[in-house]
């Protein structure tokens, strides 16, 4: 359990504080928890029986981290996937929801275990999981962490309003690359001249 919320205090500290950014769409967010969310929960902090962004802020790190572990750990059932995934995956599962297994999915779909891609963790995911965890126990987080490289960059590819999520104004990596990177090996980390040649295409 320590471990679980080791996992979960980091990826508050990765969140960040308060924001409540036009172009993002989960709104006002705070510790990485959106006022969607807290909707969902009934969690009106204010008291004054609506939920707006004055209870996102008033929103503490302890409750983010409880949030995370309950919601987007224990009831996606991340703990029944290896080891090896839970940190990048449960990272994922917060910053972009059942995204974060539809990437697994693929990825195992890819690897020779073919699987339907409904961003649900079941018997079939959670035993494709460990059989490529067996197969390649030193490759498979990484696989995850490219893939989700890959997501982002075709998100923003897209969707220019989420360009600056994955691209500084000043060209370099952005916040999206920087954290799939986090969980990527250094080896397979982009070079400043290939993501430039990635992005170029967004001029």
């Amino acid at each position: 359990m320590l471990h679980i919320r080791q996992m979960a205090s980091d990826i508050v500290a990765r969140e960040g504080g308060y924001v409540n950014d036009p172009d993002d769409p989960g709104g006002a967010t705070n510790h990485g928890v959106t006022i969607h969310t807290m909707r969902q929960l009934g969690l009106d902090l204010t008291g004054d029986g609506q939920i707006t962004p004055d209870d996102v802020r008033a929103l503490s790190r302890d409750r983010a981290i409880d949030i995370y572990m309950d919601r987007y750990f224990h009831r996606p059932r991340i703990a029944e996937l290896p080891e090896v995934l839970w940190e990048t995956v449960f990272d994922m599962q917060v910053n972009a929801g059942s995204n974060a297994v539809q990437i697994l999915q693929r990825l195992l779909t890819q690897m020779g275990y073919p699987l339907a891609d409904d961003g649900v963790i079941g018997p079939a995911t959670i035993q494709a999981a460990h059989q490529a965890a067996e197969a390649a126990p030193d490759h498979l987080a990484d696989a995850y962490g490219i893939a989700r490289r890959n997501y982002y960059f075709a998100l923003a590819d897209r969707r220019p309003a989420s360009r600056k999520f994955a691209r500084t104004r000043a060209g370099g990596k952005g916040g999206w690359i920087k954290r799939a990177e986090h969980f990527i090996s250094p080896r397979y980390h982009m070079t400043e001249q290939k993501f430039r040649e990635r992005v170029a295409q967004w001029d």
